[in-house]
């Protein structure tokens, strides 16, 4: 072949050139290889040269032929240009076919070229091994049109038609293990895959319309598939026997699920079918030993015999059928009767016990699903696609995987009890785990609250939660760098928020109303609480604030009328106006940092009975800081040698200032080495216990120190 070539070249009788005394064809395929020689072939004009001259043309063709061959055995990426369908053959040879393991191909193929594609992929026209090494294949620049040969026996001769990839096409290729289909694809025909044991990457382009049966049967090592969002139906046996498939997404538009559809997908363990479901097939699931948790939307009409026959796993089954569907026989037969829960609308139980449901021995009817019911989300905007609406006000349990936007975000809140307006729903979500979820931008406005609101990446916007108050557990993605303004504004019946450590950032009115908290971390990268962040968190009792806040703003702490004690980390400068107004402070600790302190920023702490203050210069102070708190029953202690100064300040509003070495206290002591001899008051009087106030404390190594006890 190759020397037919040459020799029609070598006839075309044209001009050449020289460069160095060798011809300028040799030139470009010494210096640019294989590909300079194929295009000087088609392209280049040649003089009549003489026979040394082709000869030495035909050496350097076979060296870098030889070069390609072990190129591609070294699985080195090859990518063969098809200007015209049926002529791949043409481009590789015999010799380098079945040392290729790894092909793009651009341009247009056909049936002959499908055909030689198979011979390297490891079956022939008539499904007999071939040697070919064919391991990853890329379409996504190609486009299969119809004519050329056959490209398989089965039966009966099967050829392409355009943009189709057809029955049989890759059946038996078990050493393909990526295969990408040309985009503009919308079909994929019968045993299209069928028995690609190897194959574990598969892009099915988003023009898909429509599945084959059998199309991936026996492909058990696929892990994880898409199917695109304009399949209407899943055909007989389109994932028969796939027991590597542990993720699936089946989209909104799918209306029926065929016969033996996922027999046998061993792999899989949760499974929610869309709510445009209508009907699923016999043996549809049946020995998805796997399947942990199922739901069953409320468009379900009909179920077939065995459709979840085996599923030994199960726990958990969701059903939203109000209705009864027409049930096949023995649906649920294999199953754990004893163990599974079966879901089901208020108020149905009757009519589930005498259908096949009645299989089941624990049959709850309260129609709220408290079970934690997790999606995974693949595409962003999707979740109400995978929720129905007439599952989404029973859910009080919900865990989200992946990428969520604005369209989500909306959906979550009337989940949670508040709608787009800021109006009550009907939504019962009371535990939200968004851990493995990540914010990304896009999709619907979640609420308009003077304007509207839409989602940016990595950040809790503004509003995100405000009003949910029925929510009292949130886990907040792990990603999220910036908590926005009234985020969780009114979330008073938030209990547990778990806040990543990645946070910078804590917007103004963040957590203000959330009275049911009573712990918080604040992550070490906020380095300010911003104004209101947590007023009127009034169950807080424990708060952890982190050495890199700098400052305080207004309110923050405004009405935590839980917080009884409070350490501000020794980096803090400021502290706004009433900062801690109206909290259940009794003792305060301000350190050498603080260079002012805002107006009323303690007012009104009437539990207040210690105030430790480590600056020795007086912080510029606003009005009223102390004003409401009992000036009699607060001690202040200041450093040595600035009593008089504290005296006349705004601290002179209590009655009993104290100086102390402020140098010499130790406000923890962490040793374990040491063991504590003795305690004394600031009087002098032996202590039997800690008491609260100065502490002299002596140890076994000798040393002695001054402990604050609060």
């Amino acid at each position: 072949m190759v020397g037919d070539v040459v020799d029609e070249v070598f006839e075309r009788q044209l001009s050449v050139g020289y460069h160095r005394g060798v011809p300028l064809f040799l030139t470009s395929v010494f210096t640019q290889g294989w590909n300079a020689l194929y295009l000087t072939i088609l392209q280049c004009s040649f003089c009549v040269v003489c026979h040394s001259c082709k000869s030495l043309f035909l050496t350097v063709l076979f060296v870098l032929l030889g070069s390609t061959a072990i190129l591609a055995a070294d699985d080195g990426l090859i990518t063969t240009q098809v200007d015209e369908a049926g002529t791949l053959p043409s481009k590789i040879s015999e010799n380098q076919k079945y040392l290729i393991t790894n092909l793009k191909i651009v341009g247009k193929i056909n049936g002959t070229d499908l055909k030689f594609i198979r011979e390297m992929a490891g079956r022939d026209y008539n499904l007999n091994k071939t040697d070919g090494k064919l391991s990853i294949l890329d379409l996504s620049e190609a486009k299969i049109v119809a004519g050329g040969d056959a490209y398989v026996w089965f039966s009966k001769d099967y050829y392409t038609s355009n943009d189709k990839l057809g029955d049989y096409a890759f059946f038996g290729c078990s050493g393909l293990t990526r295969l990408t289909i040309p985009s503009s694809v919308t079909e994929i025909g019968e045993s299209a895959f069928q028995d690609c044991r190897g194959l574990t990457s598969l892009t099915l382009p988003s023009g898909v319309t429509s599945i084959g049966r059998y199309a991936f049967k026996g492909c058990s090592g696929l892990t994880s598939l898409t199917i695109p969002s304009g399949v209407t139906e899943i055909g007989w046996g389109a994932f028969d026997g796939c027991k590597g498939l542990t993720s699936l997404t089946i989209p909104s538009s799918v209306t029926s699920i065929g016969e033996y559809a996922f027999y046998g997908c061993s792999g899989l363990t949760s499974l929610t079918l869309p709510s445009s479901v209508t009907s699923i097939g016999d043996w549809a699931f049946e020995d998805c030993s796997g399947l942990t948790s199922l739901t069953i939307p409320s468009s379900v009409t009909s179920i077939g015999e065995s459709a979840f026959k085996g599923c030994s796993g199960l726990t958990s089954i969701y059903a939203y059928l109000v209705k009864i569907p027409k049930l096949g026989s023995n649906v649920f037969t294999g199953c754990d009767a004893k163990n599974c829960i079966l879901y089901v609308p208020k108020g149905t139980i009757d009519d589930y016990l005498v259908s096949e449901f009645g299989y089941f021995e624990n049959i709850v009817d309260d129609g709220l699903l408290t079970t934690q019911v997790t999606i995974k989300l693949d595409e962003a905007g999707t979740l109400p696609d995978r929720i129905g609406e007439n599952q989404k006000n029973l859910i009080t349990n919900l865990k989200i995987v992946g990428k969520i936007n604005g369209t989500d975000l909306k959906f979550i809140r009337e989940m949670a009890g508040r709608d787009y307006n800021l109006n009550k729903t009907d939504g019962k979500l009371s535990i939200l785990d968004l851990s493995e979820a990540k914010i990304v931008a896009g999709g619907d406005a979640y609420v308009g609250y003077g304007e509207n609101n839409y989602t940016s990446y990595d950040m809790l916007g503004d509003f995100a939660f405000q009003g949910c108050s029925g929510l009292t557990s949130l886990t907040i993605p792990s990603s999220v760098t910036s908590i926005g303004y009234c985020a969780f504004a009114s979330c008073s019946g938030l209990k547990s928020l778990t806040i990543p450590s990645s946070v910078t950032s804590i917007g103004n009115k963040a957590f203000t109303g959330c009275s049911g908290l009573t712990s918080l971390t604040i992550p070490s990268g906020v380095t300010s609480i911003s104004n209101f962040a947590f007023q009127d968190c009034s169950g807080l009792t424990s708060l952890t604030i982190p050495s890199g806040v700098t400052s305080i703003g207004d309110n923050a702490f405004e009405d935590c009328s839980g917080l009884t004690s409070l350490t501000i980390p020794s980096g803090v400068t400021s502290i706004g106006d009433n900062a801690f107004r109206v909290s259940g402070l009794t003792s305060l600790t301000i350190p050498s940092s603080v260079t002012s302190i805002g107006e009323s920023a303690f007012s009104c702490c009437y539990g207040l009975t210690s105030i430790y203050v480590y600056t020795k210069k007086i912080p510029e102070l606003g009005y009223n800081v102390f004003l409401g708190c009992y000036p009699e029953n607060c001690t202040v202690y200041v450093p040595k040698g600035t009593y008089d100064a504290y005296k006349s300040s705004e601290f002179g509003y209590f009655e009993k200032i104290v100086e102390f070495d402020a140098a010499g206290i130790d406000k923890v002591t962490t040793s374990t080495d040491v063991k504590e001899v003795s305690r004394y008051s600031a009087n002098g009087q032996r202590l039997s216990a800690p008491a609260k106030g100065l502490n002299i404390v002596k140890y076994s190594d000798g040393s002695v120190k001054k402990v604050v006890v609060q």
